[in-house]
């Protein structure tokens, strides 16, 4: 590898607020903010909104959305146009 054109490769704090989750690992990403882990030693923090604690592909928790009210809109605010035409 060419010298001094790498970022650097440490260890970080990948922390998902929705699901009060955090795992330790290795990245190239930096932060200002910081947080003391479970074996004693500060790390850089990230702050992410969704992880696999949270995304509902791994909980299996899914939010049905309101379509049908959407799609009735739709129909409406253009059947107008449509008369039009």
């Amino acid at each position: 590898m060419k010298k001094d054109i790498h970022p650097e490769y440490a260890p970080v704090v990948f922390r998902d607020i929705s699901a009060n989750f955090a795992i330790l690992t290795k990245s190239t990403i930096s932060s200002e903010s910081t947080v003391e882990w479970e074996d004693g030693n500060t790390y850089p923090v990230v702050d992410v909104d969704i992880s696999s604690e949270s995304h509902p592909f791994y909980t299996g928790k899914q939010k049905i959305m309101d379509t049908a009210g959407r799609v009735e809109k739709f129909r409406q605010r253009y059947a107008k146009a449509g008369d039009k035409a």
